[in-house]
């Protein structure tokens, strides 16, 4: 009896040893002509393409990406979502566990994806440039094991993205010289398509479906600065997984997504035969800042459809934030899956984290354009992080190189006040400028609180961590409260995600555990507030094992 069962123990470990593929890709990053709207425009992009390719992957396969950059700028790609579970060295935001690929350099990302299976996807990570150097990373199931929902008849892509008929490491050069916000964009695009509302606009990306049939759209934002709320005229979705976990089947008519989100919806084709547009447009939490408040529309058109104007769905005003938090706290974790963890109950570090906007003054002789020749910066607890430029952090811990960042990261902000009142907050301006880092024990459990501050204004902001994901207990307005706001956390099937939209003017509370050694940085997805210090970064400490230790780095990682 033993012998058969460590048989058939051997037999299922080669199983899923065979399973599992070397995915191989190449990345030539450089300059290509482009002309979505009125005007042709040279954009950086990777293989010639805009969004740029689709990798298809199994939970298991290790992927190898050779990146070529031809392009003129320092160019890293993060794949956003993805644990690097040992892999640090891949995940790729620049100065943090790499430097930037120089012009004329290469890198090979190479990692393997453990533990993980749905919608997430790769963006450059650095200055701008993801703005157009993007794509979707699909993790299937591995040995064709079933999705926990319906099968759909096909899988649909639907990245949304922003577009500037501009250079964008010049959009973003412009902002940080003057101090400002930058210069808005000119379109909303879904698959690197404006669509026919624009003027000029060349092409319209279009999905056919056959009646009766279910499609699984993967919809992804990879837009720099916006949020979305979408939806399909006369359709209703069915959401079925939100950053690569699966939730519980949530029945909606609108999606709503943050920079750096990813949602995957089941669609049916159950209306008459006909064309109907998808639609995008932003929210905007923030109406006192000038956005882009466009739409963008794609085409959905079953077969044997006559050829009249597609029918266009109501989307909500774009200031609309309770749709959008009813959207955000409705989606709950699927607990009965494969590989599911419950949310850890014993916590060994607790954070509040305030976060938002502030003033700076600008150097002498330089005109800025806030009051009192101010410019915008950006803080956690009050630290406006500064990215170091002579080696990346984790070359720096792993190396024991003093000099480049402190482990003292404050888990409170230096002062108590009414967050969220902007009254109160007007006079809390002053950020300290530094790159110190939080320190955590491999295996220790970290809840964050998120806390939205009003010193400039508020705003719903996207807050991304690289190398996990977290549990999603509570979400809310105004200042946390533990006393009152604890006794509502969803300690059963709360959501997971890699990035968490946090309420305009309010609070998120977040769960994991710190058991992936390396540098791992959290911070805004709106691009614009990154290069302001809406940056933070863990230390994680390797564990007792040989399997919990981070190897060193490979030797083409790239040098400052």
């Amino acid at each position: 009896m033993a012998r058969s069962f460590v048989l058939l123990l051997c037999a299922l470990l080669l199983s899923s040893i065979a399973s599992a593929a070397v995915v191989k890709h190449t990345f030539h990053v450089g300059n290509h002509t482009v002309k979505p709207l009125c005007k042709e425009q040279v954009v950086v992009a990777v293989n010639k393409k805009l969004p740029g390719p689709t990798i298809y992957a199994h939970e298991g396969d290790t992927l190898v990406v050779d990146v070529f950059n031809d392009s003129p700028y320092n160019l890293t790609i993060h794949w956003h979502g993805v644990f690097q579970l040992l892999s640090a060295w891949a995940d790729g935001p620049s100065y943090i566990t790499q430097c930037p690929i120089l012009p004329g350099g290469k890198y090979t990302y190479k990692f393997t994806i453990t533990g993980q299976e749905g919608t997430l996807w790769w963006h450059s990570h650095f200055s701008n440039l993801r703005a157009t150097v993007y794509g979707a990373l699909v993790i299937r199931p591995r040995n064709s094991r079933p999705y926990p929902f319906p099968k759909p008849y096909r899988e649909v892509p639907i990245l949304l993205g922003q577009w500037w008929d501009a250079n964008v490491v010049d959009v973003e050069n412009e902002a940080l010289a003057t101090g400002g916000g930058p210069n808005v964009s000119n379109a909303y695009t879904i698959n690197g398509n404006p669509g026919g509302l624009y003027s000029c606009a060349r092409d319209t990306f279009k999905m056919k479906v056959r009646p009766g049939k279910t499609y699984l759209l993967r919809i992804i934002n990879a837009a720099l600065d916006s949020q979305f709320f979408f939806k399909v005229a006369g359709h209703t979705f069915t959401v079925v997984a939100v950053d690569a976990t699966y939730t519980n089947l949530y029945q909606t008519d609108i999606v709503v997504i943050a920079p750096g989100q990813t949602t995957d919806v089941l669609l049916t084709a159950d209306q008459s035969p006909a064309s109907y547009y998808m639609a995008a447009h932003p929210y905007i939490s923030a109406p006192l800042v000038l956005y882009d408040s466009s739409t963008t529309v794609g085409i959905v058109q079953y077969e044997n459809a006559s050829s009249s104007e597609p029918i266009m769905p109501v989307l909500p005003p774009i200031t609309d934030t309770p749709i959008a938090h009813k959207f955000y706290t409705n989606i709950t974790g699927l607990t009965r899956r494969r590989g599911y963890t419950p949310v850890p109950v014993h916590v060994d570090e607790r954070m509040l984290i305030t976060f938002g906007l502030g003033l700076d003054l600008c150097p002498p002789n330089v005109n800025c354009a806030g009051p009192g020749n101010t410019r915008l910066t950006a803080s956690m607890n009050n630290i406006s992080f500064q990215f170091p430029s002579k080696l990346s952090l984790l070359e720096a811990h792993f190396s024991g190189v003093d000099g480049i960042f402190t482990e003292d990261f404050p888990d409170n902000p230096p002062l108590v006040y009414d967050y969220t009142n902007a009254t109160a907050a007007a006079a809390f301006t002053a950020t300290e400028k530094a790159t110190r880092l939080k320190k955590l024990a491999y295996n220790a459990v970290v809840e964050m609180v998120l806390q939205n501050t009003a010193v400039v204004s508020t705003e719903n902001h996207p807050i991304h961590l690289h190398g996990f994901n977290f549990f999603v207990l509570a979400q809310g307005f105004g200042n946390f409260n533990r006393e009152t706001d604890e006794k509502n956390f969803n300690l059963v099937n709360p959501q997971e995600r890699n990035t968490i939209a946090v309420p305009v003017g309010g609070w998120a509370v977040v769960r994991f555990k710190a058991n992936n050694p390396g540098v791992w940085i959290m911070h805004c997805h709106m691009d614009v507030h990154v290069p302001r210090g809406l940056v933070g970064a863990f230390v994680v400490e390797n564990g007792p094992t040989r399997s919990s230790t981070l190897p060193p780095p490979p030797n083409d990682l790239p040098r400052c």
